[in-house]
């Protein structure tokens, strides 16, 4: 089987070897994907098939009535992790304090905020993709796009090296559009029937391609997994159940009556005629006495509930999110080391996704560099990523752990650091402690005593000249007075 290009045909086995086969062989790669990345997205939104019904007729009755309910648990599983991974930084280099450099980056990036979306599409759909370019005044430009327009290809034997990346987008117009990347050129081209045709090529002076996977969970076989796959089909259970339950509701949900041995009567085109209007003051009687009635008892929808919790369970095991989050067990959430113990498997897989989100921002960081000729920071292999701690714990608790820290005579960078300041706050500390340190000297100067500065004044230090000076014998007059002195006694004797 071949693929018919404006170069040629192109063997489903053979390597692309010109930008058109390039698109064409990537753009059907991102083809086949497609659909399920926006599966992903539709059970994160909430707009997946809401009401799932064993029958036919169920769906045909009820479906209006209950199109607008929704009870989506994927959004949660997702949430509550994307809620604690925040990037305060980097270091780049062996300087314990973060870069000024990287983090001006950062900033004109406005990667706050859109570090955030790549995190939150990476869990969803498995991958978000980074594009690291160069402005026109040769600064670096990160764009954060997502994995139901870009598709990358590696190279084969290799997980990490790529050989080309594509992006597949339609403009405000309707136009569409393709951005290809190679490391030695980067081509732009616009779909003409069954392929592509170039309309702008240009050098890629990195010479790799500029495209970073943000990737969730990589194996080493296959593709990056959703943090959804797993939990969709208990979620497809869980509005199943709850259907039905609405379903009973609608039909058992009350005490149903029944009547027998009562004369059934007919209008005229012999249809019954209810014989009664039930209502809070209405009192039924038959004149009939062999009439009997009852009451069938009304459905216990317990059941359901007990089901849904049992599922929900399930899912919060399998997505390792604390049961408090799904407001089971009474909905009563722990206090104390009790929700520290709760919440340990959370906070274990929010760090493994620090783990494989920070290689991604690494690479990310060492490709800026490149486009400002870094070759230092361009090759800094021992570069971290400073994740802002993802534990929630009370004021105290963290300040009396970190004083412990303070007796262990850690620094107190890291102590600050650790308490949640951000690289930006820390470097105005040591300038603050310096303003503070001169305002109190100034106002010790201006208000102590004389004797409160003398006490504080170090001592003088002694001159030598003097000492020698008090060591040697009396001179002068006071050697006359005392050979004066020495005759008188020597004469008297």
């Amino acid at each position: 089987m071949t693929v018919a290009t404006d170069s040629g045909a192109v063997g489903l086995g053979s390597r692309p070897q010109t930008p058109q086969q390039w698109m064409d062989f990537l753009y059907s790669k991102l083809s086949s994907r497609v659909g399920l990345y926006k599966k992903f997205g539709a059970y994160y939104d909430g707009n997946h098939q809401r009401m799932l019904f064993a029958q036919a007729k169920y769906k045909r009755e009820f479906a209006g009535v209950f199109e607008q309910w929704n009870d989506n648990f994927c959004g949660l599983i997702v949430d509550s992790v994307n809620e604690r991974l925040a990037i305060d930084g980097f270091r780049m280099t062996d300087e314990p304090v973060a870069d000024k450099e990287a983090r001006e980056i950062w900033q004109r990036n406005f990667l706050d905020a859109e570090s955030n979306s790549a995190h939150l599409d990476a869990m969803i759909q498995g991958a978000s993709y980074a594009v690291v370019w160069a402005d026109e005044d040769g600064e670096p430009v990160i764009s954060i796009e997502s994995a139901e327009t870009t598709v990358v290809q590696h190279k084969a034997g290799s997980r990490r090296q790529l050989e080309a990346a594509a992006k597949f987008f339609f403009d405000d117009w309707g136009r569409a559009h393709c951005t290809l990347w190679l490391p030695d050129r980067v081509h732009k081209g616009t779909p003409e029937g069954l392929s592509f045709t170039l309309t702008e090529s240009q050098n890629n002076p990195l010479g790799v391609v500029p495209v970073v996977p943000i990737s969730n969970r990589a194996r080493l076989v296959g593709d990056p997994v959703s943090d959804l796959a797993t939990v969709i089909p208990l979620a497809d259970a869980i509005n199943k159940v709850t259907s039905d339950a609405l379903v009973a509701s609608e039909y058992a949900a009350w005490p149903q009556r029944w009547v027998s041995g009562l004369e059934i009567i007919e209008d005229s085109n012999g249809v019954p005629i209810e014989p009664f209007q039930v209502a809070v003051d209405k009192l039924l009687q038959a004149e009939d006495p062999n009439t009997k009635w009852g009451q069938f008892e009304a459905a216990n929808l317990s059941n359901y509930v007990d089901l849904v919790n049992m599922l929900v369970q399930h899912m919060a095991s399998i997505s390792r999110i604390p049961f408090h989050y799904f407001l089971l067990n009474g909905g009563q959430a722990p206090s104390g080391e009790a929700i520290t113990s709760a919440e340990a498997g959370l906070i274990s897989k929010t760090r493994e996704r620090m783990l494989h989100f920070g290689e991604a921002w690494e690479r990310i960081m060492r490709l800026a560099f490149l486009v400002k000729h870094d070759k230092e920071r361009a090759e800094a292999w021992g570069a971290e990523v400073i994740w802002r701690d993802p534990e929630n714990r009370t004021e105290a608790q963290h300040v009396d752990a970190l004083l412990k820290l303070q007796m262990l005579n850690v620094p107190k960078q890291q102590l600050w650091s650790d308490a949640g300041y951000t690289p930006q706050q820390i470097e105005r500390f040591d300038t603050l402690l310096e303003d503070e340190a001169r305002t109190e000297m100034e106002r010790a100067d201006r208000y102590q005593t004389q004797a409160e500065k003398a006490a504080l004044q170090p001592p003088a230090a002694k001159d030598p000249q003097a000492e020698k000076a008090a060591r040697k014998a009396p001179q002068g007059n006071a050697g006359n007075a005392a050979r004066k002195s020495q005759a008188a006694y020597t004469k008297a004797a």
